[in-house]
């Protein structure tokens, strides 16, 4: 899945430790989002829209059209 979490923590100038700690959650998890190693459960995905006041649905995408 697709997302735009780096590019909306880096606009609020925080470390991927600043944002784990904001949603009680660890650096590794914040990273392997940010990759896309990991999706985020539906808990953690709404508490990311709130945290950047954002709807979750432009933060993840799934569509991918070239497949």
């Amino acid at each position: 899945m697709d997302n735009s979490i780096k590019q909306l923590r880096e606009q609020m100038g925080l470390s991927q430790a600043d944002l784990g700690d904001s949603l009680n959650v660890s650096r590794q998890t914040i990273n392997s989002i940010e990759n896309g190693k990991f999706d985020p459960s539906l808990p953690l995905a709404l508490k990311l829209g709130k945290f950047f006041n954002t709807p979750v649905e432009q933060i993840f995408s799934t569509v991918n059209f070239d497949k």
